[in-house]
């Protein structure tokens, strides 16, 4: 599968709501989770730059195997965007040693669970399965890393699932395809305008050898980070990795070159029309983000905090002015990645009650902003923020996989898994001041870019167009 791409807004906030009492009640400080981090995770570098990272979780005899990759489509070119996402797709097919589909039959007839999923940043593939089998998961992850058994006859089935793919997620979904042209507005060099499923045109001349070239460019140990969560010994997760990664050859990686995006001198705006039962608007303004892991400047976690102001249960600011008060909106969102490797948009949508004119939803938005740049924040919204970080991280560390989630994404963005709790302890440092500054500073409509969904008559062949474009399996 490729992610969804853009985040469901104040997810963090959203996901610790349900736990927010424990911390009022007992005051977990992050201090307390940096601490506890750092005496139950382990790494190290095997000979051919394979990165191998172990987290100690004890509660139940089971264990996450990812291993990431840093390409995505932000590593793409254009003539062959999406090829990313294709290789994903090539990776169940097989290798010299495992006939196509066995490996997914393997981890079933264990009784574990796999997929694969891939966006801007990376690609990533995951097991989650009783411990004992570990070193099963090993030997076939490492077998395709360098052994894919890469046929035309496959690659021609494949790219025709992927085409279908795309046309049922996006171009069959009206706020697919709303997002695709946004972030093709929005960014006019930086690879970010590129959709992670890529251009239907670029699909259609895919060759079998552009896959190949990706896999033979990208998937080699030194592009790649290993992370087992769960029940398990960190010394003999190495051991293992060295028998079955460690054997990998690795290659020379060629050199990434920065396309960074030009000024932006004016607001951009566009209309896309589709089937679909609502307006729908989105907004994003360019703002600065997490820079090669440096936690040192403010303004990303300000931004963060912003997010969650804005967006994050129903009486943050948004819902309850937009949807409450006023019934602009049936729902609203706010969304903003500290820590992505590409240019970076503080992002809020809204669907339209019926009758309602998207010039209105932009105006009422600009206002609540602006009234936090020129009032400030009150000391109750910056205190629910900052619980409900600290919250997410109990909620997040609740399974092994959302643990080897969290630290391979980290890892992707060039953000050290040793740096993931000076975050939480970095956004509990944020100011009402600085919230106040970045609202001021970077809102500003020469930075912003506005799409709307003209709402067209929906037909019984696309009865669901007004969906989000998620895509949710390989």
């Amino acid at each position: 599968m490729f992610l969804k791409q853009f985040n469901q807004l104040g997810t963090i906030f959203k996901q610790g709501k349900n736990v927010l009492i424990l911390f009022i009640g007992v005051g977990i400080s992050s201090q307390a989770f940096a601490q506890k981090t750092a005496d139950i995770m382990h790494e190290k570098i095997l000979d051919n730059g394979l990165k191998v990272i172990v987290k100690e979780d004890h509660r139940s005899p089971t264990v996450a195997h990812m291993i990431w990759y840093k390409t995505g489509a932000i590593d793409e070119n254009y003539g062959v965007t999406g090829v990313a996402h294709v290789l994903e797709h090539m990776m169940f097919k097989g290798t010299k040693n495992i006939a196509s589909g066995e490996f997914s039959k393997k981890i079933a007839a264990l009784g574990g669970r796999e997929n694969a999923f891939t966006s801007s940043d990376y690609t990533a593939y995951f097991q989650q399965i009783e411990k004992s089998h570990l070193p099963e998961m090993m030997r076939l992850e490492a077998d395709r890393m360098h052994l894919l058994n890469f046929t035309e006859a496959e690659f021609l089935k494949e790219i025709k699932v992927v085409m279908e793919e795309r046309r049922l997620r996006t171009e069959d979904k009206a706020t697919g395809l709303l997002y695709e042209q946004f972030l093709a507005t929005a960014f006019n060099s930086a690879p970010n305008r590129h959709p992670v499923v890529g251009w239907m045109s670029d699909l259609k001349n895919m060759t079998y050898q552009d896959a190949k070239d990706w896999y033979d460019r990208w998937y080699t140990p030194s592009n790649a980070v290993l992370v087992v969560v769960g029940d398990v010994n960190p010394q003999e997760v190495f051991s293992l990795a060295q028998k079955t990664y460690g054997q990998v050859p690795n290659k020379t990686l060629p050199l990434r070159k920065v396309q960074s995006e030009p000024e932006q001198r004016g607001m951009r705006r566009f209309i896309v029309k589709a089937p679909a039962e609502n307006v729908v608007v989105f907004m994003g303004w360019k703002v600065p983000k997490i820079i090669n892991g440096d936690l040192g400047p403010i303004e990303p976690f300000a931004l963060s905090v912003l997010s969650g102001i804005l967006d994050g249960n129903q009486n943050t600011r948004l819902n309850r002015i937009l949807v409450k008060q006023k019934r602009i909106s049936s729902g609203v969102g706010a969304s903003y990645d500290a820590d992505a490797r590409g240019e970076q948009l503080f992002f809020i949508s809204g669907t339209l009650l019926a009758g309602k004119k998207p010039e209105l939803f932009e105006s009422e938005v600009k206002k609540i902003i602006s009234d936090i740049a020129k009032n400030g924040v009150q000391a109750a919204e910056l205190e629910r923020v900052k619980i409900a970080v600290t919250a997410s991280q109990v909620y997040k560390r609740d399974s092994v996989f959302g643990q080897a989630m969290e630290i391979g994404s980290s890892e992707m963005s060039g953000l050290s898994w040793k740096k993931i709790d000076q975050v939480s302890e970095k956004i509990l440092d944020v100011t009402a001041e600085q919230v106040q500054e970045v609202a001021s500073k970077y809102f500003q409509d020469a930075q912003l870019t506005i799409g709307i969904l003209d709402p067209q008559q929906m037909s019984k062949k696309n009865p669901l167009g007004s969906q989000p474009p998620f895509v949710v399996k390989h």
